[in-house]
């Protein structure tokens, strides 16, 4: 069985003022997805400025989580670093605070061969009983999964049992699903390309737009699995601008402001990163006019 099907969102870890966790926001966020359909909530992921939080605050936030959601929807906890040893004793803690499953990415800098890939997630499969989806986003990264490294772990690892593929190449994705034939769950890492992933067996997305747009990336995977493709691609479509403006600069600058401009109040970013340039906001404004999203703020 599938960890979830349709929307998963990669939610922002909201901030106070002083970059603190606003957990007040955080509660409000999740029941705001769990109202308006979002399947799954992926928390302390590349959205949720995971590399900027202290282990501290990452395993709260993933247990503040687990306990507010209640069972309701999966919790997926994003336990991935750069050490396989962080990445274990993260992911163990992640599982006795209830995570449905986890997600790891691949290990960044350091840069590690694919026999070093397998051994680092074989590792943390053994040692954290739970489900595993691989992230493979190498324009963060630096370090693509191989399909070939794909299906080594999806035919001799239980508990892995999906990938979030974020390379855009749908070459490379396609022939992950051909090699690994069932054995592995596919979602899309990429807002851009969900339902060109869906028609190769895909699950759903973990999703940044989910984040401003939770029923609409709902209902598009939904169309799809109720066999409505065009209606689904068609969503796909209308949403292209508004997803390019949401990529302008590097995420979760982009969403953030827009929740901000929305009134949800999630607060600053935490440094290295910075506040969005006037031009690229005013460009983000727009585009979610266009798209039928309210603005509180008139920045």
């Amino acid at each position: 069985m599938s960890i979830f099907t349709g929307s998963g969102v990669a939610i922002v870890t909201p901030l106070q003022e002083d970059e603190s966790v606003n957990y007040d926001k955080l509660d409000e966020l999740i029941e705001y997805h769990i109202a308006n359909g979002t399947d799954s909530i992926i928390i302390c992921g590349t959205t949720g400025e995971s590399s900027t939080l202290s282990e501290e605050e990452h395993m709260d936030c993933i247990k503040f989580t687990v306990e507010r959601v209640k069972g309701r929807i999966p919790v997926v906890a994003g336990t991935g670093s750069n050490s396989t040893y962080t990445t274990v004793q993260m992911s163990k803690e992640a599982v006795e605070d209830g995570a449905d499953a986890l997600l790891l990415v691949t290990p960044y800098y350091n840069k590690c061969t694919q026999d070093g890939l397998a051994a680092h997630f074989s590792m943390v499969a053994k040692e954290a009983k739970a489900p595993i989806i691989l992230y493979s986003v190498a324009s963060r990264t630096g370090l693509n999964i191989a399909p070939e490294t794909v299906a080594k772990l999806a035919s001799t690892v239980d508990n892995i049992v999906a990938i979030k593929e974020a390379s855009g190449n749908i070459s490379q994705i396609a022939k992950i699903m051909s090699l690994t034939d069932g054995k592995i769950d596919l979602y899309s890492g990429n807002d851009d390309q969900v339902v060109p992933l869906l028609a190769l067996g895909g699950k759903g997305v973990i999703s940044v737009l989910a984040n401003i747009a939770p029923r609409y990336v709902h209902d598009m995977c939904a169309k799809f699995f109720e066999g409505d493709v065009k209606g689904s691609c068609d969503m796909q479509l209308k949403a292209m601008p508004l997803i390019e403006k949401l990529f302008c600069e590097v995420n979760p600058i982009p969403v953030k402001k827009a929740l901000n401009l929305m009134g949800m109040g999630v607060g600053p970013l935490r440094m290295p990163l910075t506040e969005m340039s006037e031009g690229n906001a005013a460009k983000l404004k727009e585009a979610m006019k266009e798209f039928g999203i309210s603005l509180a703020q008139e920045e």
